[in-house]
């Protein structure tokens, strides 16, 4: 079914995908049609569907939210978009195995993606923009400056350019607002933002909500962050990664998990009362039927019509899985301080130079501590160099006691091999703590981050990246570290499983380091020291 979004009202009611044969009405809002897909399948290699006959449009100058659980296929359908507005000649987006995609003509399409392709860690900023056009652009470097301020990408005035400066030399969530820069550079028709809040500290989160509320252009957000989503959506796309469907709303993110939820408590209910009707015919039914004579047909009657109420049995809707509640075991053999920082580099805020910070910080069992401050100081990098630390013992001023096991969560997820199966990677966690694989374990976890027999010989390469968080995840359950350091952990997740994550996190008995700008998930879990680099 496809309807229309332009300025729809607040609370309005939801419309879906319905039977074939059903009759409904179809709202339009206004407004030129710049997307439309039409019954649209997709799907990756041999037997992998993500889309079944998908049908929607996206009017000219609305905001969507593209919402599903991990893996469902959000960013396939963004693949889609940009293939069917020409970039296929380039290698990029994906072509449907049916069905039509239909994109304004002369419509342009930029895309700000979930992480920065490693093949452009090495480039300048000014070579990373560049890159976004297909001619060489002679202005380049005052229209990098400007969209750098829209981003809120401020940096010190130093000896070196910030357009000389390499990708790879930002934080996390610079390179997230140089992602959100390069799309925004192209000022296209229609753009496109996979989990552009990832990395993203609340001054940055503030100030690119605030230019999605006045963006006058098309608009469609893949996100699992709902404030942020409630500030601007005027519709929402749900992939349900059970039916393969696109289901169609209006009204922002509340408004949808409110419609949904409703609709499914009357579903059941309807159910509840045809289960108890067709029970009660049947019982009759067989009554009936022992009677013999002319009661026979009554209850023949009576079963059919117990069989027409089974036909009328409404399939509900089923609401995206959550990953099970789980136990990362902690180390049990270490005794004393497992961690100790005694200095660490930054840098400064106020000036942008790298500084000195002395401290005497002692993580021991059962101690949780948090890295705190804004994008860009340094954060992952002291992270990073404690893990060095431990690989290299070289540092005289970071320590971690031997024998200690770290589970290190990446943002970018480097701490895998991406051309390992997820099968691989975890039976590598395994074999290095018992020195055997043991299988029924390796699959019970596997299973209970909804890694299923059809995932679980993926490449970890070929993995959404929510779903490769969620493998990290596992691995730091089969691992049974003494230490835990984890780089934004919350990116990518599906917000379904963020309790559970914080739970588990909060039980942990071993040390723990972990950098997070999302305070609603911190605020969950035990804190016993905070380090706050400013």
């Amino acid at each position: 079914m496809a309807i229309s979004f332009q300025n729809p009202p607040k609370n309005a009611r939801l419309f879906i995908h319905m039977a074939k044969n059903e009759k409904f009405a179809k709202p339009d809002f206004g407004g030129e049609t710049i997307i439309r897909f039409d019954e649209v399948s997709f799907e990756f290699g041999h037997n992998k569907p993500i889309l079944d006959e998908v049908s929607f449009t996206v009017r000219r100058g609305t905001k969507i939210t593209l919402m599903g659980q991990n893996g469902a296929g959000k960013s396939t359908i963004f693949g889609l978009i940009i293939a069917a507005g020409g970039a296929i000649h380039k290698g990029e987006g994906h072509k449907p195995e049916s069905g039509e995609i239909f994109v304004g003509n002369n419509t342009t399409i930029a895309t700000a993606r979930q992480v920065i392709p490693r093949g452009d860690l090495e480039l300048t900023v000014r070579d990373f923009f560049q890159k976004c056009f297909k001619e060489k652009q002679y202005d380049i470097d005052p229209r990098i400056d400007r969209i750098l301020d829209v981003v809120n990408l401020h940096t010190h005035k130093t000896a070196e350019d910030i357009k000389d400066r390499v990708i790879k030399t930002f934080s996390g969530g610079q390179q997230a607002r140089l992602l959100l820069a390069s799309a925004l550079i192209q000022d296209p028709d229609i753009l496109l933002l996979d989990e552009p809040t990832n990395n993203l500290d609340k001054a940055g989160i503030e100030h690119l909500t605030q230019f999605l509320i006045d963006y006058k252009k098309t608009c469609l957000v893949i996100s699992h962050d709902a404030d942020f989503l409630n500030s601007f959506t005027h519709g929402v796309l749900y992939l349900d990664v059970h039916t393969r469907k696109v289901e169609q709303y209006v009204g922002d993110y509340k408004d949808v998990v409110e419609q949904i939820s409703a609709r499914i408590e009357k579903e059941n209910m309807a159910n509840a009362r045809r289960a108890k009707e067709i029970q009660e015919n049947k019982d009759q039914a067989n009554a009936f039927a022992m009677k013999g004579g002319q009661m026979r047909l009554v209850a023949k009657r009576m079963r059919e019509k117990a069989e027409q109420l089974e036909e009328e049995m409404v399939d509900v809707r089923k609401e995206d899985k959550t990953i099970k509640q789980f136990h990362i075991p902690a180390q049990t053999d270490l005794v004393g301080d497992i961690v100790t920082i005694k200095s660490y580099s930054m840098i400064s805020p106020k000036t942008g130079k790298p500084v000195k910070r002395t401290c005497d910080i002692r993580l021991r069992k059962k101690t949780h501590m948090i890295i705190s401050g804004p994008n860009g100081v340094g954060k992952s990098t002291l992270l990073e160099s404690i893990m060095a630390s431990f690989e290299n013992k070289t540092s005289t001023d970071i320590a971690i006691a031997d024998g200690v096991r770290v589970g290190y969560y990446r943002q970018d997820f480097s701490m895998m091999d991406f051309n390992d199966t997820v099968y691989e990677s975890l039976e590598k966690i395994i074999l290095s703590v018992r020195g055997r694989l043991v299988e029924t374990e390796l699959r019970a976890v596997a299973a209970s981050f909804l890694i299923g027999a059809d995932a679980i010989h993926t490449r970890i390469g070929s993995l959404s990246e929510g779903q490769k968080g969620l493998v990290a995840f596992a691995r730091l359950v089969l691992l049974h570290p003494g230490l835990l350091i984890l780089d934004e952990p919350t990116n990518h997740i599906n917000f379904r499983h963020l309790p559970v994550i914080a739970k588990a996190l909060d039980a942990y008995e071993g040390a723990m380091i972990i950098v997070s700008h999302v305070p609603e998930f911190v605020a969950q879990i035990r804190i016993d020291e905070t380090l706050e680099m400013k």
